[in-house]
């Protein structure tokens, strides 16, 4: 029998006028707060006085910056117990949470910066919850169900069919069944005492995209208020201080908004008010199952040694195996690109540069193309060669890696200050050199796997879509095999972001998702690969293993950190 305790704390974030994180909207900022963002903390030990800290945020993202700072906290408070390889940090990803929490450069530039005072109560919040749960162990049963939503169930949706279509191992299906286009299931771990629920994890993929871009208070969305709901469930049945984490799946393609015939309409009807009581019955579409998952025969997790194997990848210039690659022995990653798409946003989640204007952006960046390929004379041939085989049907808006839009350096973009705050805010801060040696995006990424028993979580960072994450789990299922691992998970958003990873096949249709995984058309193959090592060393007795434990992401310059810290707000 395991050993775990849990515990939960709310999140003492201020709304002062920053911008939300998730549609990267300058007007999307929060001014009040609906449903409290919450954090949520479960321990286990086991009889090899080994570790596991899950800890989930109702935030939009998890930043190095947050993870580092908690890694800290723990590190001086629980000494030689403590293993950073055993702390599993992970969000909601709700779209009404808090901004400006990156030494990244792109993803604050909406907030605008980065704003040391959220970081600092996210850290000092999760670090103390996770030492109230790790204070409150006692003995624990540990079972796990897999539930699944009735197809009419009105809980998630596809928003990218026509790229979802054209991976091979899926049935094509039209724009009337794209509830269907999806990993329906639930796996729900159930923390029992005296037979009695008191914890559980659900995993299930669907953004926390209820509230909209138009709406101005921190709020947990869908995942939030099932959280809630389950909570009071279990109370109400008698459990002490009950703590359910609703965690993410494979979202990265999944809406909680129809998607079909009539899809702007239908989410135009709801608006204000709504957008909340939506969340709320989205919320517990997915509560309700979880705790039907409760009444289900689970499968009992025996109480084997927990394990836990972490590693970073730097993305950029990485040769994928073949093996996941289609056989092709040079494919490779490049540096972080966004194409149009992402300026272009969802349809229906998160509108974003209109056609008007993705057109010629579009044009212009095959002009480029063409341009630097055309002459293999020129000293930067070979490079922008490797960039634009590794970036294949994207058309390229913003480099990151080059810190260039369309060619153009930040701060000479030509494009007036007044067409666009979040492109000033940008300029401003390129002229200002805030920029300069910080990277836009992460580019050195955690690769995750931990083991309860039979059962292996493969803990992802940023958005993997449905068929990407099933591709992962079958990688690392096919190389635990034989190991005693009856089932593989997928949990995303843990430990870091940097926006999407599609299947090749996705990639091809540059639908949003494909044009916000940033390191081109190999990346799910690469992630496969890094993945599929992990899953060797994992398989190795502890003294033989051998794997990169040494790589993380190089902190901003604090001079340039400076410059983008604590700026003030529109209308402060």
């Amino acid at each position: 029998m395991y050993q775990a305790g849990w515990s939960k704390r709310q999140l003492p974030l201020k709304p002062q006028g920053y911008a939300m994180h998730g549609y990267g909207q300058w007007h999307h900022r929060a001014h009040a707060t609906r449903l409290p963002l919450m954090c949520r903390a479960i321990v286990l030990h086991d009889s090899h006085q080994q570790h596991l800290m899950f800890c989930c945020l109702d935030i939009g993202y998890i930043t190095h910056a947050i993870r580092e700072g908690i890694c800290e906290r723990l590190g001086a408070s629980l000494g030689g117990d403590f293993n950073a390889e055993q702390l599993v940090l992970t969000c909601t990803h709700t779209h009404s949470g808090p901004g400006g929490c990156s030494q990244d450069g792109l993803y604050n530039l909406v907030t605008p910066g980065y704003v040391p005072e959220y970081v600092e109560a996210i850290v000092d919040t999760a670090s103390q919850t996770i030492l109230d749960a790790w204070a409150s162990t006692e003995p624990t049963d540990v079972s796990l169900s897999v539930v699944r939503f009735d197809n009419d169930t009105p809980v998630a949706w596809n928003r990218s069919l026509i790229a979802y279509n054209q991976n091979p191992e899926v049935t094509p299906l039209d724009n009337h069944h794209t509830h269907l286009a999806l990993d329906r299931s639930m796996p729900v771990l159930a923390f029992r005492r005296q037979g009695q629920t008191q914890a559980l994890v659900s995993l299930f993929g669907v953004h926390a995209t209820c509230v909209g871009s138009g709406q101005k208070a921190f709020d947990g969305d869908n995942k939030g208020y099932a959280a809630r709901h389950a909570e009071q469930q279990l109370e109400a049945d008698g459990s002490r201080n009950p703590v359910a984490i609703f965690a993410q799946g494979t979202a990265g393609d999944v809406s909680p908004h129809y998607h079909g015939p009539g899809q702007k309409r239908r989410r135009k009807a709801i608006h204000g008010e709504a957008e909340y009581q939506y969340a709320c019955h989205n919320g517990e579409f997915q509560s309700t199952l979880a705790l039907s998952a409760l009444e289900a025969v689970g499968t009992a997790i025996a109480p084997h040694r927990l394990e836990a194997l972490l590693s970073y990848l730097h993305l950029p210039g990485r040769k994928a195996d073949p093996a996941y690659a289609d056989g092709n022995g040079e494919a490779y990653t490049s540096e972080p690109c966004h194409g149009v798409p992402f300026f272009t946003g969802t349809p229906v989640d998160g509108p974003g540069m209109p056609g008007i204007l993705a057109g010629p952006a579009a044009w212009r960046a095959r002009r480029l193309r063409r341009k630097r390929l055309s002459n293999v004379n020129d000293p930067g041939y070979r490079d922008y060669q490797r960039l634009y085989q590794a970036q294949g049907a994207k058309d390229i808006l913003l480099e990151a890696g080059r810190k260039q839009v369309l060619g153009y350096p930040l701060a000479r973009l030509p494009l007036p200050d007044f067409a666009d705050p979040l492109v000033a805010e940008m300029k401003r801060q390129a002229r200002l050199g805030a920029l300069n040696q910080s990277d836009l995006v992460p580019s050195v990424l955690p690769l995750q796997i931990v083991t309860i028993g039979q059962m292996a979580l493969v803990c992802c960072p940023g958005e993997f879509t449905t068929v990407a994450g099933q591709r992962v789990r079958d990688t690392v299922a096919a190389q635990l095999t034989g190991s005693g691992i009856e089932q593989v998970l997928l949990m995303s958003y843990c430990n870091d972001y940097m926006g999407y990873v599609t299947t090749r096949e996705e990639y091809q249709q540059q639908c949003y998702e494909g044009g916000h995984t940033l390191y081109g058309q190999w990346t799910l193959a690469v992630f496969q690969t890094g993945f599929a090592e992990l899953a060797r060393q994992l398989r190795l007795p502890l003294e033989q293993r051998s794997y990169d434990r040494d790589t993380r992401p190089q902190p901003a310059p604090p001079t340039e950190l400076a410059l983008r810290c604590n700026i003030k707000p529109p209308g402060a």
